[in-house]
C-alpha cells in the first residue's frame, strides 16, 4: 500500500501522537491563484512526464480524500454558507443539492495534449523547445519537452482529481506553453521555467464525457499586450466518473473490535456509556484516522513541533462529530496507554464530542438565495452556477422573486383521513369551502389518502373562515331503478383565517397535524380524523407550482406555468464523393432501353427524417465523369436534433428509369463529430443494396460528420437570442445573467365573445424566449387585468441578443382537458409581442416598464392592452462584456466555411419546424402557432406593409446625407451670409493645416456624442407601430400579408393583388435601371464607346496633369473651394458643363430588349 510522506504509516500505534514528518525537498509550497480567488497552500508534486501520473495519483488518493472537502469549500465563494454544515465523510454533498455522480464515486479530468502548430521561435535559432504546464483545481501537471520543433507532437495524457464534481462547471483549466531554455536536444527534461509561448483557458462547462471527446484546436492567447504569441494547440478534454471504492468487510471489523475489547475491558466500560454504534464503523474510522485537515498539516510542517493531542480528539475532528461506539471504545482502551486515557478524561469537559449526525435533526431547508450561493439550481434553472450568480450572491443581491410582488395565498394541504371504528370502508373525499369557493377532492382509496395542496388567492376570498368537510361515498343501489342514496357526512373542521399562521419562504415546510372532525350525529360523536396543514404563503412557496390554484383553473394541465428547452440542433454534412461498381436495374419496359439516353444520368438522394436533398446529375461513363464511376463531390446539409433519428438513408437513383440503383443506411450514432475544419472527418464506403436480383448494387464513397462548429439558426438572424456553437467544446462562460419579472397586464381586450355579443372573456398567459429556454406563465382565467408575478432567469453569453415576449389567449385548454384530439385543437389567439435587445439595457439596473401590446390582424391593427415587466441585466465583469463586442457574432465555422444565403434560409425553416414539432409534444404542449409567432417564421414572406417599412428605413438612414447636402447647398447659395463666411474661413484653415483634419473631426464627434448623451433612451423600447407602418396599411394589404402559400383567396382578388405587385416591381425595376446607367456611363467614358467624348476627356486629363504639376496642391484646393462656394451673382441658372457632359455619355439601356 502506497502512502504519502506527509502521512504516518498504517502500522503506527494508535496511542502514539501522529506528528507529520517534514516534507521532502521536492515538495514546493506554492499558492495557486486563479483570478480573484486565493487557494489554500497545498503541497504540489514535482514536475514529471505524463507517464508517471497514474502512479502518482494512486499514492495520493488517501491524502486527497481528507483534503478535498476542506479545500473545495475554502476555494469557492459559495463556501460561505449561512447555515452550518456538518463535516461528513466522502462523498460530500450540499443539503438539497442534486448529486451529479454516484454516491462515493470520484471524478477525474483527463487532458490529452496532442500537438501544437506554428509556434513562435524563442530560442534564437528559429525553433523552440516547448513543454506545457496545465493547472486545474489546485493541481499542476506538465508534459515532456519536445526539443527544436515549432510543431511539437506530445500525445500525453494528464489526469486531475476533481474535488467537487458539482462545481466542476465553474472551474477553469489553464494551460501555459513554455520554451525550455536548458533542454537538451536528445532528452525531454528541462527546468520548470522558460520563455512564455502562449496560454489557453478552457472552462469546465465545455468538458465532455468519456467517449464524447474530440480534438479541438485552441488559439494561443497573450499574457500581456507586449507578448509576441502565435500558433494553436490541440487538446482533448474529458472527465471520467469512477465507481465508488468497495466498503471493507464487516466480519474483519468485528474481529478487530473483539480483539481490542479483549485487551482492555475497563476502558470499554468507561467509554461505552457515551453511546453505541455498529461494530463495522470501527475499521473505517481507524483507516481514516491518520488523515488530517490541510490547515493542521500545514501548521505541523511549518512549526515542526506541536503539542501531542489525544487520539480521541483527532478522531472527533476527522469523523466530523460522530459519537464513539462501544466497540470503538474497547479498541481505544486496548491500544492506548493509561496516560492517554487519563489525558482524555482530563480534557473530556474541554473537548466534548459533538453529537452524532444521525441523531441530530437534519439541517433546515436552505432558502432560495442560499441555494444559489451553494450552487444549487433554482426554479427553472437547468444549469450550474454562473459567474453572474456568484457575483450576485457575493454582493448580497436576491436572485429569487425580487422583481415582482409577493402575492399572498392561502395554502391548504390535505394528506389523509382516518375513520373511527368500523364502517363500510367506502371511498372518502373532502370538500373545502371558503364563502362562495367550494372545492372537492378526488375520491381516495380505502386508506383515505389524498396528498393534495390547494392555493386560494387571498384577494378572491369572500369569507373569514375555512371549512373542511369529509364525506363518504354512498354505495351504488343494487337495482338501476332505485335512487342513489346521498353521501354520508363524516364531519367538518373550521379555521379562522385571521389566525392562520404565515410562513416565510426561508422556513421549512409546515408539518401537517391530525384534526378531529366535529360530529354530525345527534350525540355529536366524531366519526373521522383528517390530517392537514393550513398556512398563508406566497407564490415563492415550493408547494405553489404543483398546487390547485384558484386563479388558474385548479388542476388544469394546460394552464400551468412550465419551462421548455429547445432540442439541441446540429448540422449534418454529407459529402458525396463518388460511386463504384454500380449495377443498374433493368428498365421496366424492354423497349424503353433503345429510347433512353446513351449515358444514364445518376444522382444521389439523401434522407434524414422528413428532409430530402439531392445532388446534381452526372452521366454514367461520360467524359464529364472521366470513367464509368460517377463522381459528384457535393455537400448536402441537414438539420439533426437530439435525440437523433436512427439512420441517414443514402440512395443512388437513375433519372431515366426513375428506379433506385441501391441504397445504404448510416447509423447516426457512428457519425464523427467535429468542432472545426482543422480535422477532416474520416470517409467511408457504403455498400448499396438493390432488389432481390441485385443484393449488391455497388458502393458509394461518402464523408459524414456532425458539424459542431456552426450555430444552427432557428429564428430570424436579426433577432437571434443565441449564437453559440452546437459543440460543447466551443462553449464559453456566460458574461452575465438576464432576469425578467412578468408582473401583469392591464386593459386587455375581450378575446372570446359570448353568443349574445354582450360580454367576453380573456384567459391570458405569457411566453418568453431567450436562447434554448422557453418560459410560460400560468394562465389567469377570465381576467382583463391579470397579475402573474412570476420571475425567470437566463444565462447571457452574448449581450447583442434579443429577448422575445408574447402574450396569448388560451383557447385550447377547455378542449384539451375535455379529451379532444390534440391534432384538432383550436389555436391560441395572439394578443401581442415585443422584443428587447439586451445591448440597450444598462447593467445591474432594474427596469420596471409598461409596454403596449399591438397585434396585426387581417381586419386591421388593434391595441390589445399593456404588459408590465421588470427586467434586470446583471454583469459581473465590465471588461468581459467589452470583449464580447470585439468578438465575432457567429462561431468560426460560419466565416471559414460560410453557408450560402439560400442554404441558410432552407436550414433555418427546417430548424423552426423541428423546434415547433418537439415543443408541441411536451406536456403541456407549446402550440406550433405560439412557437412560430415567437420565431418569426413568416419574416421572409411578401408583405406590402413590410416593404414600405423597409423603404422608409432606408430613406431615414439616407436623410442625414440629404440634410448635409441641403446645408452645403444653402452655404454655396449664400442663404445665410455669416455661415458662408465662416465656411470660407474653415476651408482656408483646413487647406493650410491639413494635419488638423482628423483630430478636429474626432473632437467634433466626441463633443457631439457628449451633447446627445442627455437625450439617450432611458428605458427599453418595445414594438414601434409607426416604424412598422401598421396605421397606413389598408385592409387589403393586411389580408394579403396573412394569406398563405398557395393563396386561398378568389381569383379576382389574386389578380388585383398581382397587378399591384407588378406596378410596385415596375418602379423598383426603373430605379435599378437608373443606378446601372450611371455606372455604364463611367465605363463608356473609359472604353471609347463614344470616341469624341473619350477624346475630350483624354485632353482634359492631360491639361489637368500639367496644371496639378505646376500649381501647388493647397492653392488648387483653395481655388476649387472658393469656386464651389462662389456667390450666386457669379453663378448661372443652368447646369454646369461637366454635369451636361456626363449626362450625354451613352449607357447600355438602349441595347436592352
Amino acid at each position: 500500500m502506497l502512502c504519502h510522506p506527509l502521512l504516518p504509516r498504517a502500522g503506527t500505534a494508535a496511542g502514539q501522537a501522529s506528528v507529520p514528518a517534514p516534507p521532502p525537498a521536492h515538495v514546493a509550497r506554492t499558492t495557486v491563484r486563479r483570478g480573484p480567488r486565493t487557494h489554500l497552500p497545498r503541497p504540489l508534486p514535482p514536475f514529471k512526464p505524463a507517464t508517471a501520473v497514474s502512479a502518482s495519483l494512486q499514492s495520493r488518493q488517501s491524502l486527497s480524500l481528507s483534503l478535498q472537502r476542506s479545500y473545495s469549500l475554502s476555494r469557492h465563494p459559495r463556501a460561505h454558507i449561512p447555515w452550518k454544515l456538518p463535516t461528513l465523510e466522502w462523498p460530500f454533498q450540499l443539503p438539497g443539492s442534486t448529486a451529479m455522480v454516484a454516491e462515493g464515486a470520484r471524478r477525474r479530468v483527463v487532458v490529452e495534449v496532442c500537438n501544437a502548430r506554428n509556434l513562435m521561435p524563442k530560442d534564437g535559432q528559429g525553433t523552440a523547445c516547448a513543454y506545457a504546464v496545465v493547472d486545474f483545481d489546485g493541481q499542476r501537471r506538465r508534459t515532456s519537452t519536445r526539443p527544436r520543433d515549432l510543431n511539437p507532437q506530445w500525445g500525453e495524457r494528464l489526469e486531475f482529481l476533481v474535488h467537487d464534481p458539482d462545481a466542476m462547471a465553474s472551474e477553469t483549466l489553464e494551460l501555459n506553453l513554455y520554451n525550455d531554455k536548458k533542454a537538451a536536444a536528445t532528452t525531454g527534461s528541462g527546468r520548470r521555467g522558460g520563455t512564455f509561448l502562449g496560454k489557453v483557458k478552457v472552462t469546465g462547462v465545455s468538458f465532455a464525457k468519456e467517449g464524447e471527446e474530440a480534438l479541438v484546436y485552441y488559439p494561443l492567447e497573450k499574457r500581456s499586450v507586449f507578448s509576441q504569441i502565435k500558433g494553436e494547440i490541440g487538446l482533448k478534454i474529458w472527465f471520467v466518473d469512477e465507481p465508488p471504492p468497495p466498503q471493507p468487510a464487516p466480519p474483519a471489523a468485528e474481529e478487530k473490535g473483539a480483539d481490542a475489547a479483549a485487551t482492555d475491558k475497563k476502558g470499554a466500560a468507561t467509554e461505552g456509556k457515551e453511546g453505541k454504534a455498529p461494530a463495522a464503523a470501527a475499521a473505517p474510522a481507524d483507516e481514516k484516522k491518520p488523515e488530517a485537515p490541510p490547515a493542521e498539516e500545514k501548521n505541523a510542517v511549518e512549526a515542526k513541533t506541536e503539542e501531542k493531542k489525544p487520539e480521541a480528539a483527532d478522531k472527533k475532528e476527522d469523523k466530523g462529530g460522530k459519537k464513539k461506539s462501544s466497540e470503538k471504545g474497547k479498541k481505544d482502551g486496548g491500544e492506548k496507554p493509561k496516560e492517554e486515557g487519563k489525558a482524555k478524561e482530563d480534557k473530556k469537559d474541554a473537548a466534548a464530542p459533538p453529537p452524532s449526525p444521525s441523531k441530530l435533526a437534519p439541517p433546515p431547508s436552505p432558502s432560495k438565495k442560499e441555494l444559489v450561493v451553494a450552487g444549487v439550481a433554482g426554479d427553472l434553472e437547468i444549469r450550474p452556477q454562473s459567474a453572474a450568480e456568484k457575483s450576485m450572491a457575493a454582493s448580497g443581491a436576491s436572485a429569487s422573486y425580487d422583481l415582482v410582488d409577493r402575492v399572498p395565498y392561502l395554502f391548504v394541504r390535505l394528506l389523509k383521513a382516518k375513520r373511527h371504528g368500523g364502517g363500510d370502508n367506502q371511498p372518502l373525499y373532502a370538500q373545502l369551502s371558503i364563502g362562495t369557493h367550494a372545492v372537492r377532492t378526488r375520491a381516495a382509496t380505502i386508506a383515505g389518502e389524498w396528498d393534495l395542496v390547494f392555493a386560494f388567492h387571498k384577494d378572491g376570498l369572500t369569507d373569514t373562515s375555512l371549512e373542511v368537510t369529509v364525506h363518504e361515498e354512498a354505495k351504488k343501489p343494487a337495482a338501476e331503478a332505485e335512487p342513489a342514496p346521498p353521501d354520508a357526512n363524516l364531519g367538518s373542521v373550521s379555521f379562522d383565517l385571521q389566525e392562520v399562521p404565515k410562513r416565510s419562504p426561508l422556513d421549512s415546510a409546515l408539518a401537517p397535524q391530525w384534526y378531529t372532525l366535529e360530529g354530525h350525529s345527534e350525540d355529536s360523536e366524531a366519526a373521522c380524523d383528517v390530517m392537514l396543514a393550513v398556512w398563508v404563503g406566497t407564490q415563492v412557496d415550493e408547494a405553489f407550482q404543483e398546487a390547485w390554484q384558484s386563479d388558474s383553473g385548479g388542476y388544469l394541465v394546460h394552464t400551468r406555468s412550465k419551462a421548455y428547452l429547445s432540442p439541441k440542433l446540429w448540422y449534418l454534412r454529407l459529402s458525396v464523393i463518388q460511386a463504384q461498381d454500380l449495377r443498374l436495374p433493368s428498365p421496366p419496359d424492354a423497349n424503353a432501353k433503345q429510347f433512353g439516353p446513351a449515358f444514364p444520368e445518376l444522382y444521389v438522394k439523401a434522407q434524414l427524417g422528413a428532409q430530402v436533398f439531392k445532388t446534381g446529375r452526372v452521366p454514367l461513363g461520360s467524359a464529364a465523369s472521366g470513367t464509368s464511376n460517377p463522381s459528384w463531390n457535393e455537400d448536402l446539409l441537414f438539420v439533426a436534433a437530439e435525440p437523433f433519428d436512427p439512420f441517414l438513408t443514402v440512395v443512388v437513383e437513375d433519372v431515366f428509369s426513375g428506379q433506385p440503383v441501391g441504397q445504404a443506411r448510416v447509423p447516426l450514432s457512428t457519425v464523427h463529430r467535429r468542432a472545426d475544419d482543422r480535422v477532416e472527418p474520416p470517409s467511408r464506403w457504403l455498400n448499396l443494396c438493390g432488389d432481390e436480383a441485385r443484393p449488391y448494387a455497388g458502393r458509394v464513397h461518402v464523408r459524414v460528420c456532425l458539424e459542431g462548429g456552426y450555430h444552427v439558426l432557428d429564428e430570424a438572424a436579426n433577432v437571434a437570442s443565441d449564437v453559440r456553437a452546437a459543440s460543447k467544446h466551443l462553449s464559453k462562460p456566460p458574461v452575465g445573467m438576464l432576469e425578467v419579472g412578468v408582473r401583469g397586464a392591464t386593459n386587455l381586450v375581450p378575446m372570446k365573445i359570448a353568443k349574445d355579443s354582450a360580454s367576453g372573456s380573456t384567459d391570458a398567459y405569457v411566453v418568453l424566449k431567450y436562447g434554448p429556454k422557453w418560459a410560460r406563465t400560468r394562465t389567469i382565467l377570465d381576467q382583463f387585468n391579470p397579475r402573474w408575478n412570476e420571475q425567470y432567469a437566463w444565462d447571457v453569453f452574448d449581450p447583442c441578443t434579443v429577448l422575445t415576449i408574447a402574450v396569448f389567449d388560451n383557447v385550447r385548454y377547455k378542449t384539451a382537458d375535455a379529451g379532444g384530439d390534440p391534432a384538432k385543437l383550436p389555436k391560441d389567439s395572439r394578443i401581442g409581442k415585443l422584443r428587447i435587445r439586451l445591448s440597450t439595457l444598462d447593467t445591474n439596473r432594474v427596469y420596471v416598464n409598461t409596454f403596449a401590446l399591438t397585434a396585426v390582424h387581417p381586419v386591421g391593427v388593434r391595441k390589445m392592452g399593456e404588459l408590465e415587466l421588470a427586467i434586470r441585466f446583471t454583469c459581473s465583469s465590465w471588461l468581459t462584456l467589452m470583449q464580447a463586442y470585439g468578438s465575432p457574432l457567429l462561431p468560426r465555422m460560419h466565416y471559414v466555411k460560410p453557408l450560402s444565403p439560400a442554404q441558410q434560409d432552407v436550414l433555418r425553416h427546417t430548424a423552426m419546424r423541428m423546434v415547433s414539432g418537439r415543443l408541441a409534444r411536451s406536456e403541456p404542449p407549446l402550440g406550433p402557432e405560439v412557437v412560430q409567432y415567437l420565431l418569426d417564421t413568416d419574416t421572409h414572406s411578401w408583405s406590402m406593409r413590410r416593404s414600405k417599412a423597409n423603404w422608409f428605413r432606408v430613406v431615414g438612414c439616407l436623410s442625414h446625407v440629404a440634410t448635409a447636402v441641403m446645408w452645403a447647398h444653402r452655404v454655396r447659395t449664400w442663404a445665410h451670409p455669416p455661415t458662408a463666411v465662416l465656411v470660407h474661413a474653415l476651408l482656408v484653415a483646413v487647406v493650410l493645416c491639413p494635419e488638423m483634419i482628423l483630430p478636429t473631426v474626432c473632437m467634433y464627434l466626441f463633443l457631439s456624442l457628449l451633447w446627445r448623451y442627455r437625450a439617450r433612451p432611458r428605458e427599453p423600447t418595445g414594438m414601434d407601430p409607426r416604424l412598422s407602418h401598421v396605421d397606413s396599411a389598408s385592409p387589403d394589404e393586411l389580408d394579403e400579408e396573412f394569406d398563405g402559400l398557395p393563396s386561398g383567396r378568389p381569383a379576382d382578388i389574386v389578380r388585383i393583388r398581382y397587378d399591384r405587385l407588378r406596378a410596385v416591381a415596375g418602379r423598383a425595376q426603373t430605379l435599378l435601371g437608373d443606378v446601372a446607367a450611371q455606372g455604364e456611363r463611367i465605363e463608356a467614358l473609359l472604353s471609347w464607346r463614344d470616341p469624341r467624348a473619350t477624346g475630350v476627356f483624354t485632353v482634359v486629363c492631360l491639361l489637368a496633369a500639367l496644371v496639378l504639376y505646376a500649381v501647388p496642391f493647397k492653392v488648387l484646393l483653395l481655388g476649387m473651394g472658393f469656386y464651389y462656394l462662389r456667390h450666386p451673382r457669379f453663378r448661372g441658372d443652368m447646369p454646369s458643363a461637366g454635369f451636361n457632359f456626363f449626362r450625354r455619355l451613352p449607357s447600355l439601356s438602349d441595347r436592352v430588349l
